[in-house]
């Protein structure tokens, strides 16, 4: 093998690294799983193919004119392997202008996969390349050679090339993570005075972590998962670098996509004191079925210790059935009191401004306000104000925290503009649940009302029916509604027809640029316009 044949697939190996953007950001979107960026690619297929097919038919062109490139073989190559980078270039540089909604994040251990890739190609180019008899890089440069037709097809594989590399960082990463896993756990375990809270549910996890951060922080030091950080690795790099000795209280919010994951982060964390906000049909295309969830969001209960505390959210369906059937020590909140109600609501007033209740436990009772939106919410708090009770504050310092909770952004935040439109942002992961509550608080606002929205998503085979109970819901809370994907929204559009919703007032559009648009030429002063969800990239059909 000469020079000129290594400089030549070298060349085509970082063409073909950097053409490979998208599908890097693909495989971040899946939260780096296989089976997830599988679907991914399938499902994108149009833009999967795209940088393949362009880079193929770029290497096809440079390699058309073998009289030149056999007499010119140094120049010939050289300009090969500027004209391949320059592609791949061009293709990494498109991917990043698109408009991305949960932007590609060069991490290190993407930066990794980025190497790991580039070996691969180099690898692979090699070895097809000495299976075909290639003998040099003159003669490479030579269409008679089955070579040839090997490089220039080659870059039609992008996607398999980038899950192989996948495949071969993946000990690397699963070792990572490993060492990582274990510091954490030793972080905590040096820390015995700390007082460790897992929040997990199929949703209503991220908003009761917040509310409860704010409510405790009126007489602890307390440290919160930042975001939505829910993973293990999430949350070891929160414990790592984020936890101090001073925090009295560490809150974790534990999500999960499979069977099992709520047991590998109780192993992390060894929370004392478990909340269960929820159980619903959110991630049922990994779960496959309700009871999965139900006994994966169970599994923070079972991992707590004998003198550990459970808390539950009354909602009349499954979580009051894990109460019930919970023999550790345990805590209910309600809207209403029931039997057993540890904390529960009187006087409730919800309006678009906020909201009052009453807050009442067996023994006192105080009045609270709120910022936040919808009677959901007001459950939030009294689940969140529960616990904080557990933990020795009185009620007049969960009143104080309540009067500073904020919304959580993109979940019902309420954004005023200048123009006069009032915009309820509920663009985070609509399920059906929170769709239902998203819609019952833009009722409460004045005509005219409208909703943009892309559906709801990783619903498994309930999917379709979910959507098509949504239009039917939003067809009694709403004026106009703009469907974000023709294909993904026709349930949706199913609903509101079949609800008797005038179908002049039903707009599809391709994308959210393509919605704002045509929202500026609907929307009027004094209109209040709800965004229910935003679909990830990966789920874009634009």
């Amino acid at each position: 093998m000469d020079a000129l044949f290594f400089l030549l697939i070298t060349g085509l190996a970082i063409a073909c690294t950097l053409a490979s953007r998208r599908l890097f950001h693909y495989y971040q979107l899946e939260n780096y799983q296989f089976r997830g960026y599988l679907h991914t690619t399938v499902r994108n297929w149009k833009k999967t193919c795209f940088p393949g097919l362009v880079l193929a038919l770029a290497v096809t062109v440079i390699l058309l004119d073998t009289n030149v490139m056999a007499q010119y073989p140094v120049l010939a190559v050289c300009f090969c392997l500027a004209a391949m980078i320059c592609a791949g270039l061009l293709l990494r540089r498109s991917a990043a202008r698109a408009a991305e909604k949960k932007p590609f994040v060069l991490t290190v251990r993407m930066k990794r996969l980025y190497a790991v890739t580039f070996l691969v190609h180099l690898l692979l180019l090699t070895v097809l390349c000495a299976l075909c008899g290639l003998p040099s890089g003159m003669a490479l440069l030579c269409c008679s050679l089955p070579a040839m037709p090997v490089v220039c097809i080659y870059p039609l594989l992008l996607p398999v090339w980038v899950l192989a590399a996948a495949f071969v960082a993946w000990p690397m990463e699963l070792l990572i993570r490993h060492l990582y896993f274990r510091d954490a756990q030793r972080v905590l375990r040096q820390r015995t005075d700390l007082v460790k809270i897992g929040i997990t549910g199929s949703y209503g996890k991220t908003s009761v972590k917040f509310i409860l951060a704010t409510i405790l922080s009126e007489k602890y030091q307390v440290c919160a998962t930042p975001s939505s950080y829910n993973t293990p690795m999430g949350l070891s790099r929160v414990i790592r670098g984020q936890l101090r000795p001073a925090h009295q209280i560490f809150i974790a919010e534990m999500g999960a996509r499979h069977r099992g994951d709520i047991r590998e982060l109780c192993r992390l964390v060894h929370p004392s004191y478990g909340v269960l906000t929820s159980v619903g049909e959110q991630h049922l295309e990994t779960f496959k079925t309700l009871e999965n969830i139900k006994k994966t969001k169970y599994d923070l209960i079972r991992s707590l210790p004998k003198d550990g505390v459970a808390f539950f959210l009354e909602d009349g369906g499954i979580c009051r059935e894990l109460y019930d059937g919970t023999e550790k020590e345990k805590r209910l909140a309600s809207l209403h009191k029931v039997d057993g109600s540890s904390v529960w609501a009187e006087d409730v007033n919800v309006s678009p401004a906020g909201s009052t209740f009453t807050l009442c436990t067996p023994g006192e009772k105080v009045t609270c306000e709120t910022r936040l939106l919808g009677e959901h919410n007001i459950k939030n708090l009294l689940l969140a104000a529960t616990v904080a009770l557990e933990l020795g504050l009185s009620l007049k310092e969960i009143r104080r925290g309540i009067s500073r909770v904020r919304p959580v952004e993109h979940r019902l935040q309420l954004i005023p503009s200048a123009d006069g439109i009032t915009v309820i942002d509920d663009a985070f992961n609509a399920n059906p649940h929170g769709t239902d509550a998203a819609l019952q608080v833009l009722k409460a606002f004045p005509s005219s009302r409208i909703v943009v929205t892309p559906g709801m998503v990783e619903l498994g085979e309930d999917e379709e029916a979910l959507n098509r109970t949504f239009g039917e819901h939003m067809a009694a809370c709403a004026d106009q509604v703009i469907l974000i994907g023709p294909r993904h929204t026709a349930p949706i559009r199913d609903g509101l027809l079949s609800a008797g919703f005038d179908e002049q007032q039903v707009h599809t559009v391709a994308s959210l640029q393509e919605a704002r648009q045509h929202l500026a030429q609907l929307a009027h002063a004094g209109d209040t316009v709800l965004f229910e969800n935003d679909l990830p990239d990966n789920y874009s059909e634009n």
